[in-house]
């Protein structure tokens, strides 16, 4: 794959490949209702396969964390003030910060109806492009911020599946002892299957796995019901008063608890990344009909049972079945966690795919899985590597509840991220007053800081692997960007203006033969460089030479009117800009076969492409970046998926112009 020219980002090979369907975002956002009121029970059932896994598996081991034994803190007494004190804080944090900060609040700030952190970014930065130009120090910072927080997502990726399977599979132990050796080999396989399955597409995935996580909503809500009648007193604790009263009565030991009550929202930030992959409404009519009733109707039913029976704390989501339905439970357990991970992994898929449009990440191989939702895409290198890195996990950690203490710490900060960009979006893209953004946001901060303090002890007893894996590939992420820049620089001190260049041709004219090439540029403007190396060793010409750049701007998807935008220029050269949104992967043969209806006429079959390949090499002498960021830049160049592979050219066809450069 190729790298796309991010705005002004000067790149000398752009990125454009594989094909996926052109889609003009304005109408597509407008006419989404109408679209979709014939299949929204479809697409409802499909977001409970793709987006509703994760959170909707957090009553295996969410619960039962908050009376764990907390190290050195001590562990929680399950006393009828405790359990109403925990079960008040998981309603509210269910209500606060998932159905209003994600459902109602954050995701309106779509970016043409993609959502996750980065499409948050592009959304600012589209605006500070237009009206903050000035503003480089904030601009910076928000960048900055906002790659971290997407690199963190990628630590939680590698968690959530090992610690949702593990904790359905070791409700084997719970059923039966004998099965305790066989917990972490099931779990194995149990991934080993899942990520296999990634290749047929997200699509399918939601359509196979929807079914089984709506019967799973229904079976934990049923539960729920039948354990609450028993004890109907527990749901006083949708009073407040019982979540303040738990923090004066526990005092430090309650921040601390509020940590594992954490892990009841860890899927919110999978929400709001996996947006585009169905739309806002599906996924709202889903959660306010159906998972939110079913998650509190169960966490209810667990307060209920240990207010019933203490001694069931230590597992209580499967003491809440009797005995006969155990084992039917833990299957269903195990293929709902199986499902649970699924929407961090397309979280993560579309987290990728938007990284490596913006310019923040290597070339990676992307394949389009549906010729519907544009959304729906697949990645091998991640698909694989977040396998290898959650097997790795289950075998270094063991249990769910090991794990449990590396769970949330990545999130949490994520969240806060959000948070923070949001502000801007209130502020200067929906016009809010200063006052009103400032204590909205003020709000969720204060829940956002509170989760993340609460998580900062977990640093020790594994917290600190998702912010390793997220500081690694923020480094990596940062490393891309800043080298992309500086191989920008470098090729423009060898551009001459296109003024210059057409001059020259006009008093010392080379030969020219009959044919069309194609010139990659980074920039539109000068001329390329891969069309100056190729004169002066060639010194001939086809009779028409086309200089393309491929933009890619700070939407999903660029409207059809503003794709191609073509100008003829004297002696047969032509100037060619194509622009894709960050979710788009542009195909550039179809591309060209487009611009016919420009009035540019030629054989695509017959066209030669010219790209630049640049030999990365780090030097000591030249000032950009510390030489082991350079090095680094210089081996991600080196394994970045070829141009030629993401264009979707035809080899044939490409005629690659090697050149070493220095940084």
């Amino acid at each position: 794959m190729a790298e796309t020219s991010h705005k002004q980002s000067n790149n000398q090979e752009q990125p454009v490949a594989s094909v996926r369907p052109e889609l003009d975002p304005e109408s597509t956002s407008r006419a989404e209702p109408e679209l979709k009121k014939s299949s929204l029970l479809m697409l409802c059932l499909t977001s409970l396969g793709v987006v509703y896994g994760d959170i909707g598996t957090s009553p295996l081991y969410a619960f039962r964390e908050c009376f764990r034994n907390q190290g050195t803190a001590g562990s929680l007494v399950p006393n009828t003030g405790n359990v109403l004190g925990v079960l008040s804080l998981i309603f509210w944090a269910l209500i606060l910060v998932i159905s209003v900060k994600y459902l109602v609040y954050v995701m309106r700030a779509d970016n043409s109806g993609e959502g996750g952190i980065l499409a948050l970014l592009g959304l600012i930065e589209g605006r500070s492009d237009e009206q903050h130009k000035s503003l480089t120090r904030r601009r910076l910072i928000l960048i900055v911020a906002g790659v971290f927080g997407a690199a963190l997502l990628y630590g939680d990726g590698m968690i959530t599946p090992a610690i949702s399977v593990l904790s359905a599979v070791e409700g084997l132990d719970t059923a039966a002892p004998m099965f305790a050796p066989f917990v972490i080999p099931i779990t194995v396989l149990i991934l080993v299957l899942l990520f296999a399955f990634q290749k047929h597409g997200t699509a399918r995935v939601g359509l196979a796995f929807g079914p089984i996580t709506l019967l799973w909503f229904i079976v934990i809500a049923a539960f729920g019901i039948i354990s609450i009648v028993k004890e109907p007193g527990v749901l006083a604790a949708i009073n407040p008063w019982y979540a303040v009263r738990f923090f004066l009565t526990n005092g430090w030991f309650s921040f601390v608890v509020l940590g594992a009550v954490f892990l009841v929202v860890t899927g919110g930030e999978a929400l709001y990344a996996d947006m585009g992959h169905l739309g806002i409404r599906p996924i709202r009519v889903t959660w306010f009909t159906l998972v939110l009733p079913a998650l509190l109707l169960n966490y209810f039913g667990q307060g209920a049972l240990i207010l019933r029976n203490p001694a069931e704390v230590a597992h209580p989501f499967f003491h809440l079945a009797p005995h006969w339905l155990l084992f039917p439970l833990i299957g269903i357990s195990t293929a709902a966690t199986v499902i649970a991970s699924q929407a961090v992994i397309s979280g993560a898929f579309s987290l990728t795919s938007q990284a490596v449009a913006l310019g923040d990440f290597p070339r990676v191989r992307i394949l389009q899985t549906s010729g519907e939702e544009i959304g729906q895409i697949y990645i091998p290198f991640i698909n694989w590597l977040l396998m290898i890195c959650c097997i790795g996990l289950v075998f270094s950690f063991h249990s769910s509840s090991n794990l449990a203490g590396a769970y949330g710490i990545a999130v949490t900060t994520t969240m806060l991220i959000t948070t923070f960009l949001a502000y801007f979006v209130t502020r200067e893209i929906w016009g809010w007053k200063r006052s009103i953004c400032v204590l909205v946001t003020g709000g969720f901060l204060i829940v956002d800081v509170s989760f993340l303090g609460a998580n900062l002890p977990k640093i020790i007893d594994g917290g600190w692997f998702p912010l390793v894996v997220g500081a690694a590939i923020f480094a990596m992420m940062s490393t891309w960007r800043r080298g992309r820049l500086l191989i920008a620089q470098r090729m423009e001190k060898q551009q001459i203006t296109l003024q210059e260049f057409l001059a020259g041709l006009a008093v010392n004219p080379p030969v020219r033969v009959k044919g069309t090439s194609v010139f990659m540029s980074g920039r539109a403007s000068g001329t390329p460089v891969v069309l100056l190396h190729h004169l002066k060793h060639n010194k001939a010409l086809t009779e028409s030479v086309i200089m393309m750049t491929v933009e890619t701007e700070q939407v999903p998807q660029v409207t059809s009117n503003r794709r191609i935008e073509l100008e003829s220029l004297d002696q047969g050269f032509f100037r060619l800009v194509l622009r894709f949104g960050f979710m788009e992967t542009p195909d550039v043969p179809k591309a060209l076969r487009e611009c016919k209806q420009h009035g540019l006429k030629f054989d695509p079959r017959q066209v030669t492409y010219y790209a630049g390949h640049q030999t990365v090499i780090p030097s000591k002498k030249r000032k950009g970046m510390a030489n082991w960021r350079e090095h680094i830049f210089a081996f991600l160049t080196r394994n970045a998926t070829r141009p030629v592979t993401f264009f979707n050219i035809p080899p044939a066809q490409v005629v690659e112009l090697g050149m070493q450069v220095e940084i």
